[in-house]
């Protein structure tokens, strides 16, 4: 997997390289992907002026959000010829709405980091949660994930 890490924050708790990689592996694993096929995924990690300009611009949304998911669109982005990566997409992480929120919920900072790669990273694979038994499907997939790397289910509360 090639995966592009872009960090344009000073925010000083980013998750390593590694440790992103290895949550997308997880998430690839967990889903069954053919590992055959390479896949290239960028992840970029904004402030919240960048992640308010890029919510308002394509959500609609005035402020910065923590997690943004840009699927790849173009046929011969998604299927390319065989000798290709094959591009998911590219996920923005805000990182300073991640510190807030894993501070607000008294969840480790590490945890909520891996809950929106891996959140991130279903939406590049078509999961969404725009209705309620898909917000439902979801969830679960996201929480058997995260418990096979140790994280509780962020979603504890709505069970």
């Amino acid at each position: 997997m090639q995966v592009d890490i872009q960090v344009a924050t000073d925010q000083s708790d980013v998750p390593s390289e590694k440790t992103i990689r290895g949550w997308l592996d997880k998430v690839l694993e967990h889903v069954g992907y053919d590992s055959q096929r390479e896949l290239e995924i960028s992840v970029r990690i904004v402030d919240e002026q960048e992640g308010r300009h890029l919510n308002r611009r394509y959500r609609n949304g005035d402020r910065a959000t923590n997690v943004l998911a840009f699927p790849a669109a173009e046929p011969a982005l998604i299927d390319p010829p065989a000798d290709l990566p094959r591009a998911l997409g590219d996920i923005v992480i805000c990182g300073p709405v991640v510190a807030r929120e894993a501070s607000a919920a008294g969840k480790q900072n590490a945890d909520h980091w891996a809950h929106l790669v891996v959140h991130g990273a279903l939406h590049l694979l078509g999961y969404d949660h725009e209705s309620e038994p898909q917000a439902r499907a979801m969830e679960a997939v996201e929480a058997a994930i995260l418990a096979a790397g140790g994280v509780e289910n962020p979603y504890r509360s709505r069970i």
